[in-house]
């Protein structure tokens, strides 16, 4: 696994943060995207994505460790801006998940999973611990119903792929309240100062509109 840090994040939706990329190999099969309908398949990250992916670009899981600390306390920055949790496949590898847990105490990572966790208690548990100890690690659902069936695990917080045109708030089957992403609704929000998804905490669901040069494809599973 390679892993890239850029300081200050050029995506002017994520706003002048420090994220990372992780290598292609950490993606789930689980996710559905992986064969069609993935944004960071297209455009100026695809080409960076390639380039961590084949290692011409980033470094070792311990040498991010080392700049995470690096860090000013409370620094908000986000993980994956593509790339999965630690680990190949489906399988999320706990001890080295936990020594980026272990770096962000004092500061406000946050990230987004596509492991499965419904019926893989390992990262089911990897997850929740993560959550608990201060690095938020959002489980990411295919659809709506999808969503809910994450959110009973408790183990994290929700967010889920949402059809085009759908409402700024919106509910889930089971009734759970969901928004769409502010800065999906505001071109003045980003995750710099929006941080909705850095609260492990919150209840409500976070919906992405479906985009990218794939999001016909992303726009039918979330259509489930």
């Amino acid at each position: 696994m390679t892993i890239h840090l850029s300081l200050i994040s050029s995506n002017v939706k994520t706003g002048p943060i420090p994220v990372t990329t992780s290598s292609a190999e950490t993606c789930p099969d689980a996710c559905p995207l992986k064969s069609g309908g993935c944004y960071a398949k297209s455009g100026p990250l695809a080409m960076h994505w390639q380039k961590v992916s084949n290692g011409e670009r980033g470094n070792s899981l311990d040498l991010l460790a080392k700049q995470i600390r690096a860090f000013p306390r409370g620094q908000v920055w986000r993980h994956n801006q593509a790339g999965d949790l630690p680990g190949v496949g489906d399988d999320i590898n706990s001890a080295d998940l936990q020594k980026i847990v272990e770096a962000n105490k004092g500061r406000r990572g946050f990230t987004y999973t596509h492991k499965p966790c419904e019926q893989n208690e390992n990262n089911r548990e990897a997850v929740k611990s993560a959550n608990a100890n201060g690095f938020t690690i959002n489980l990411s659902a295919n659809n709506l119903a999808h969503a809910d069936r994450l959110a009973d695990l408790q183990a994290g917080p929700v967010v889920t792929i949402v059809p085009q045109g759908t409402a700024n708030t919106f509910y889930t089957p089971q009734g759970r309240k969901g928004i769409v992403c502010p800065a999906q609704q505001r071109d003045d929000i980003t995750c710099a100062n929006c941080q909705l998804c850095q609260r492990s905490a919150r209840s409500v669901i976070i919906g992405f509109i479906a985009h990218g040069t794939s999001k016909k494809k992303a726009d039918a599973i979330a259509k489930g």
